[in-house]
């Protein structure tokens, strides 16, 4: 039985401000698991369904299809590894196939659960067992970070933009706001890399990509052969974040901002972060899907190379517990496979008796 915790694991102090962006920095493929088409998976070799993670605090998460593994290393050294069967809403839910809808929602249930992990991982990391995270705990420390994020990354681009509102009109006032939203955001993931704790996250993310890529390429999970692939994958969230910063400058200049109180504006900002976060959703899923074609792979390029400051390179330890997540999601994932027949066959089994007792109670119906 897991103990209960209601305030903060200690080691997850340095991540309280910075959850939210780490969440989605760190996510890897995680936010972004979609189908290839049937053309690049067969001229490619690229799987019909994209596996993705998220670096963790001395571990990894992995989702599949069905679960959600994570495995973590605590002070002990041995590798610890829990799985759980993915929210209906996120395995089946009719909200993940509605186009941009499920940009919102499959975001939200993202975050939801990444914070759940990032909080286990934290306190196994340090007490060497898995506790469960009180609830409240989770909301203050969402409440928290979303409202940072928002600060740093909504608000002071925009009250800084202000000063040239002045002299250059909405447009030159729109396009500095996104411009520094880019400089704050590359400033800002070139920060906490500096952080000690924060870098062991992103050589996590590091082994997360190498694995995930590595099981694309249909190679042996092996830390010698994982660590043979790049840390950059196509499909990280860091690259949703980029294009996030840069499509929102594309939504917002079509907001007058003359005459308008800062409030205002603000809250415009606010309500349309949904709206650019599903745009970007599917923006990423189509480059994932379609990466075969190379002008994708062109435009895609600059997110491969802001992985440079979000992904470490992992040692062999770190591989060895990305390994060990995703191997327990694809055991999962097999296991699910081979009993859906079986599951079938008893649902025949059991509509033809339901109809055999039909028929006999109700022969004029035989």
């Amino acid at each position: 039985m897991r103990r209960h915790l209601t305030g903060w694991p200690a080691r997850l102090a340095p991540h309280l401000l910075f959850l939210i962006p780490e969440l989605l920095i760190a996510a890897g493929p995680f936010v972004i698991s979609s189908v290839a088409r049937a053309g690049d998976r067969a001229r490619f070799r690229m799987p019909d369904f994209f596996y993705g993670g998220q670096a963790l605090i001395e571990g990894v998460m992995m989702r599949g299809r069905t679960t959600v593994a994570m495995s973590v290393r605590p002070p002990s050294g041995e590798i610890h590894t829990y799985s759980e069967p993915l929210p209906n809403a996120l395995a089946r839910g009719r909200w993940i196939k509605i186009p941009f809808a499920r940009g919102v929602f499959v975001l939200y249930e993202t975050l939801v659960l990444g914070t759940r992990m990032l909080m286990r991982s934290a306190a196994i990391a340090a007490e060497g067992e898995d506790i469960e995270i009180g609830r409240g705990t989770m909301i203050v420390s969402m409440i928290v970070s979303i409202g940072f994020a928002i600060l740093i990354f909504f608000v002071a681009p925009l009250a800084l933009s202000g000063l040239v509102h002045r002299s250059g009109g909405d447009l030159g006032a729109n396009v500095a706001e996104g411009a520094i939203r880019l400089v704050i955001f590359v400033g800002y993931i070139s920060l906490i890399g500096t952080f000690g704790e924060i870098r062991r996250v992103f050589a996590y993310h590091g082994a997360e990509h190498k694995a995930i890529s590595a099981h694309e390429a249909q190679r042996p999970l092996t830390p010698d052969e994982v660590d043979r692939f790049s840390t950059a994958h196509t499909r990280c969230g860091t690259t949703f974040i980029l294009i996030v910063v840069v499509i929102s400058i594309v939504f917002f200049g079509f907001i007058p901002r003359s005459g308008v109180p800062l409030p205002l504006l603000i809250l415009s900002r606010i309500a349309l972060i949904p709206v650019i976060a599903a745009v970007a959703y599917e923006l990423v899923r189509f480059g994932a899907s379609h990466y075969g074609n190379s002008v994708v792979r062109a435009v895609y390029a600059p997110g491969l190379w802001l992985q440079a400051l979000t992904t470490r390179p992992p040692d062999h330890s770190m591989l060895e517990v990305s390994i060990a997540s995703l191997q327990s999601c694809l055991a999962s994932d097999a296991g699910a496979a081979a009993d859906a027949p079986r599951a079938a066959d008893a649902g025949d089994g059991a509509n033809a008796a339901a109809a055999s007792g039909d028929a006999a109670a109700h022969p004029d119906h035989a």
